[in-house]
């Protein structure tokens, strides 16, 4: 673990994501409103880590790196699973009602089990391919040097700012960019505290990550109607109770 290398990893992964940046700047197609082919550029992350892990430990490396996408069994306490799949989900139908409450017109839910099933399976091999780079290459090395709440904050604002030119492609404000990345750093907490709550497992992770991006697509309709605001405070809120309320989560005692 000693040899992980975050600074070049984060170089790495921002280094392969610009052909795809580049990709959109010819096309305006999206592939789900809100979501331009440079999405692509997720499997940056996982690329950076497999080319670092291989320089440093080979192909040995790489197969305990990739070990990583399945690893339920660290997940000892099933109970965590409730946080990994409903948390998220929670917070979005409390913003939902709260919209309601304050009179805003909104589209009364309508699902369907196959879209939904769909989706969730796209965005957790979407998550996954992040995953493998953001929880199981950089975030115990960035722990072992800044605690979980440095971790959680550091690997949130590289997130965020690795999201920025895609959210300036599909012509989102500043003052939502402003917005989301305080979400995502919130976000991330929360994951790098839920990391080392579920025996450090990715599957945990992408499991929570797939939950982020299903939330926003399934609120009616194709999250046109999801206020960031409202869900980046939330989150943002949540967050702050972890940190004040969980012994030992601004150090690494809780480990």
């Amino acid at each position: 673990m000693t040899s992980r290398q975050p600074l070049q990893f984060f170089i790495l992964t921002f280094v392969l994501s610009v052909p795809f940046w580049i990709l959109q700047y010819n096309t305006s197609t999206q592939f789900l409103p809100g979501l331009p082919l440079s999405a692509l550029a997720i499997v940056s992350p996982t690329l950076a880590s497999i080319i670092l892990v291989y320089q440093r430990e080979g192909w040995t490396g790489i197969r305990q790196l990739l070990g990583k996408a399945f690893d339920f069994g660290c997940i000892k306490n099933k109970v965590w699973y409730i946080p990994l799949l409903f948390l998220y989900p929670s917070l979005v139908v409390l913003s939902y009602l709260i919209m309601r409450i304050n009179g805003v017109d909104l589209p009364i839910p309508k699902f369907q089990a196959t879209s939904i099933i769909l989706l969730a399976i796209t965005f957790f091999a979407a998550g996954l391919s992040e995953e493998l780079g953001w929880s199981g290459y950089v975030t115990e090395p960035l722990q072992m040097r800044l605690g979980i709440l440095g971790t959680g904050f550091l690997l949130g604002c590289v997130w965020a700012a690795w999201h920025w030119i895609p959210l300036i492609q599909v012509h989102r404000s500043f003052l939502w960019i402003s917005w989301w990345t305080l979400y995502t750093v919130s976000a991330r907490v929360i994951m790098v505290w839920l990391f080392y709550k579920t025996g450090k497992s990715v599957f945990g992770m992408t499991l929570f990550h797939m939950t982020l991006n299903l939330a926003w697509q399934l609120f009616p309709v194709n999250g046109s109607y999801f206020d960031m605001r409202m869900v980046a405070l939330l989150i943002t809120g949540l967050a702050l109770i972890i940190a004040l309320l969980t012994k030992g989560f601004r150090t690494n005692k809780f480990i």
